[in-house]
């Protein structure tokens, strides 16, 4: 279940914890994130990156259309990727990227965690959920150490999508949360 907790950045304190989907998106819209529930299609456990985006279409291309985007694809996260521990850990640091960072869940879970005025923003994202993170947010990502996730990437231009590294220490300082 999707799930949203917010600390305060210096204390550690829990602001806010909520699994409402509507309560979650409101808090996110506040900081200029876009959060929404999507019907699932019913696709065959991982089933080909043509067939996901397919399923998608329709909802794709009226978002793609609304934002300005001019593409997908679908990435797979999975435990048994033999680079799976270097592609972790390069998204783990806080960085921040100068384009929006979409994502929309097919399968499986992860945490975005946003760092924004003087709070620590951590959206666990499950099936179903879409995020949009804005261009310049300071965030990071975590799928966990053996992840299962199938998601489409929506992007105006890839470039856009080089992470910039803050060099802090607040990813490990606020380690994602699951479940």
């Amino acid at each position: 279940m999707s799930r949203l907790v917010v600390h305060d950045a210096t204390t550690n304190a829990v602001l806010q914890d909520t699994q409402d989907a509507a309560e979650i998106a409101s808090t996110l819209s506040a900081i200029g994130v876009r959060f929404e529930r999507w019907p699932v299609a019913d696709l065959p456990e991982g089933a080909d990156p043509e067939t996901v985006l397919a399923a998608y279409r329709p909802r794709l291309d009226a978002f793609m259309g609304e934002t300005g985007a001019g593409t997908a694809d679908v990435i797979r996260l999975t435990a048994d990727n033999p680079q799976i521990d270097a592609i972790r850990q390069k998204f783990l640091s806080e960085h921040l990227h100068t384009e929006d960072e979409v994502r929309f869940f097919h399968e499986g879970a992860g945490n975005f965690i946003l760092h924004v005025g003087g709070k620590v923003y951590d959206a666990h994202c499950t099936k179903g959920d879409l995020i949009s993170v804005p261009a310049n947010t300071h965030h990071w990502f975590d799928a966990g150490t053996r992840p299962n996730v199938t998601a489409l990437r929506v992007f105006t231009d890839t470039t856009g999508w080089t992470p910039h590294y803050t060099g802090t220490d607040m990813s490990e300082r606020f380690p994602a949360k699951f479940g």
